[in-house]
């Protein structure tokens, strides 16, 4: 694609055309084929989607999502309905075991519990992104098996035999 001003038009024009995406207060920077995407967006999804299409675009070499996760002022829920509601949607995910539990503080999600896969561990985060309202999150999920692949965490980690 080429030039800075090139690749900032497509990014924005893929920003546009995105449906998960509203790219009404994005703003796209390039500096040689870096994208730094900074303003709001009304969910931690969207601020995921946005990376995502701007990644899709011939040139990107690199990109910085700055996006700040602000939810218009009546969409706010309490935090006890937000934690039910990520809750219910971890308590549908086959993925995602029963020891999987969320809390929320100010809109943020903090997952807890143990998983035997990080795949697990990946979708309860997936899944807490995709409910409305959830501002960030930090997942403290420990994966207790599948050593050696994916993110790791366990209490006693102990050396991958056979490498």
């Amino acid at each position: 694609m080429g030039t800075d001003t090139n690749i900032e038009a497509a990014v924005q024009k893929e920003l546009v055309s995105d449906p998960l995406v509203d790219a009404h207060d994005i703003v796209v920077e390039v500096i040689d084929g870096a994208v730094s995407l900074t303003g709001t967006v009304p969910s931690q999804a969207q601020r995921a989607e946005a990376a995502a299409a701007a990644k899709r675009v011939a040139g990107v070499t690199r990109v910085d999502a700055l996006l700040a996760v602000a939810m218009p002022a009546d969409d706010y829920g309490d935090d006890s309905a937000l934690a039910q509601l990520v809750n219910q949607a971890l308590a549908a995910n086959a993925d995602v075991p029963a020891g999987v539990k969320a809390t929320v503080r100010e809109g943020y999600v903090t997952l807890t519990g143990s998983v035997r896969r990080s795949a697990q561990r990946d979708a309860a985060e997936d899944t807490a992104v995709g409910v409305g309202g959830v501002l960030g999150i930090t997942n403290e999920i420990d994966v207790l098996g599948n050593l050696g692949r994916g993110r790791h965490l366990s209490s006693s980690p102990r050396p991958h035999q056979g490498e």
